[in-house]
């Protein structure tokens, strides 16, 4: 058995999220899927961190083990050989290594790049649909990257965890929440870049996290309101959900 490491794109636009579900189509089932059908065995995938239904990858990781096949492969075969059964599917092998067989892609994982994408502009987007949060109102930028400071730090992050979350603790460390802005089109509409690191994240969190940005940018909150919410370490005390088409995965470092 060699054991390899995925390293995957994927629109998330129309499955199930990463996980496998019993009557709808995720990315890991579609992957699976794929390898039986180069190497007529049932294999199973393991991931870095699983994304829920509409989230985009640019850089998921995820490793599995393949027996020995009839010829040797280079891991560039495999991953040609993995694309052409997924076609036309919304999904790409884009690196494919050689690891140790006690590579754990979800437990080794040191740090996760989360980028979310915001349009604000008041046309409709035509090209991008589903690719980024659209919001119509103007949006303060300076004021949400002030308030994105208070963030910032080892909290415990009730206040921005899914009910449904099933980590042990909500607990977590939050390296870097970073707000940008550049020009989107030619007629004054803006990309707003929310970009956030760390070693892992809660259910929702980083949703969570931009969802009450935007009440800052929209001027409904101040900086010490999101202090205030943090600390009240309750889901009511935070702001929408924002929704998944804005958010990427775009790194996983070991």
């Amino acid at each position: 058995m060699q054991r390899y490491k995925l390293t995957i794109e994927y629109n998330g636009e129309g499955y199930a999220g990463w996980q496998r579900q019993p009557d709808i189509m995720s990315v890991q089932q579609a992957i699976e899927e794929a390898i039986t059908a180069f190497t007529q065995k049932e294999l199973r995938i393991h991931v870095a961190g699983r994304t829920d239904a509409g989230v985009h990858a640019c850089g998921q990781v995820a490793h599995f083990d393949l027996p020995e096949l009839k010829r040797e492969m280079q891991p560039f075969e495999i991953a040609k050989a993995i694309n052409a059964h997924l076609r036309p599917r919304t999904i790409s092998i884009i690196g494919v290594e050689k690891v140790s067989s006690d590579f754990e892609a979800r437990f080794h994982a040191k740090n996760k790049l989360y980028r979310y994408r915001v349009i604000n502009r008041p046309g409709f987007l035509a090209i991008e649909q589903g690719l980024a949060w659209h919001i119509l109102k103007p949006l303060n930028v300076e004021a949400m990257q002030e308030a994105a400071k208070r963030l910032i730090g080892h909290h415990d992050f009730s206040t921005f965890r899914a009910a449904e979350c099933q980590a042990n603790s909500p607990m977590k460390t939050l390296d870097r929440l970073d707000v940008s802005v550049r020009d989107y089109d030619l007629c004054g509409g803006k990309e707003i870049i929310f970009e956030t690191e760390g070693q892992s994240f809660l259910h929702h969190q980083v949703r969570n996290m931009v969802g009450t940005l935007s009440l800052v940018g929209e001027g409904k909150w101040s900086a010490q309101d999101m202090q205030e919410a943090l600390e009240k370490k309750n889901r009511a005390a935070g702001g929408p959900t924002a929704p998944a088409h804005g958010l990427y995965l775009m790194r996983v470092d070991y």
